[in-house]
């Protein structure tokens, strides 16, 4: 079983408790058509919980764009789970002024999703490329934090390869 770990950003923020295997996710995206994180396999994907009222989510939004698009052709890729009631035209009218360039997917509010807890937002969990859920996160993330948290990750696995 996989330890439990937590990305540390700055100051005293909220851990979420990470299971140990990413179980199948469908959530409908801005045009009503069911996205799967498993069209994701093979990299390591970023699914943030957020809301369109949420002054820490809208201060992530810059951070997770870079990392999304920095990594176009390589294997990270962000998805967003808007976690609130809202009219979809209003939420589409949101992201195009946002330019949120990664899938945005929604979600009604609830407690534990499918990857666990979602105690306040924002909210991120980090799934690897063989779909094991490796951290979560609540509060602010960084560009910074994650890609230095995937590059430990990488040279974990990597060991551990090395000395089997």
């Amino acid at each position: 079983m996989k330890k439990w770990i937590t990305i540390i950003i700055s100051g005293l923020l909220l851990s979420v408790a990470v299971q140990s295997w990413a179980v199948d996710y469908e959530l409908p995206d801005l045009d009503d058509q069911q996205q799967s994180l498993d069209q994701y396999q093979g990299k390591w994907v970023i699914v943030n919980y957020w809301a369109t009222w949420c002054e820490l989510c809208k201060m992530e939004l810059p951070h997770l764009t870079s990392l999304h698009e920095s990594n176009r052709d390589g294997d990270i890729v962000v998805v967003g789970v808007n976690f609130e009631s809202i009219n979809t035209n209003s939420l589409k009218a949101f992201v195009a002024d946002n330019a949120i360039p990664y899938p945005v997917l929604r979600s009604e509010p609830i407690r534990t999703t499918p990857l666990g807890l979602v105690p306040a937002l924002p909210t991120t969990y980090i799934i690897d490329p063989d779909g094991n859920i490796v951290a979560g996160e609540v509060g602010l993330v960084t560009r910074q934090s994650l890609e230095d948290f995937i590059a430990k990750r990488r040279t974990a696995n990597q060991d551990e390869s090395s000395q089997s």
